[in-house]
């Protein structure tokens, strides 16, 4: 893991931290543990497109579960209180 303690931040500014970068995630250090972490752009910007894509996919896997009918509809909030209620706790789904 690449760290640098906060106190190094504090001291040299930004500058303690490019030469870190270089070699990916920079972790900061406060009180003896990691609170931080410092990434580029370019590795930042992929993980928010991941994050996106993911959040669609489960949209995308959503939707086909309620298309192909795989989505159980209750008539009210206290039915589908009592459904899990009375549900067998071996199943793993509605």
């Amino acid at each position: 893991m690449n760290t640098i303690p906060a106190q190094e931040i504090k001291r040299k500014g930004i500058s303690a931290v490019d030469e870190e970068l270089k070699k990916g995630a920079v972790h900061i250090i406060k009180n003896n543990r990691p609170q931080y972490v410092i990434l580029d752009e370019p590795t930042y910007d992929e993980l928010i497109r991941e994050q996106e894509n993911s959040y669609l996919l489960r949209i995308q896997s959503a939707l086909e579960d309620i298309k192909n009918k795989k989505v159980k509809r209750f008539g009210s909030v206290s039915d589908f209180m009592n459904t899990i209620e009375n549900y067998p706790e071996n199943q793993c789904s509605l």
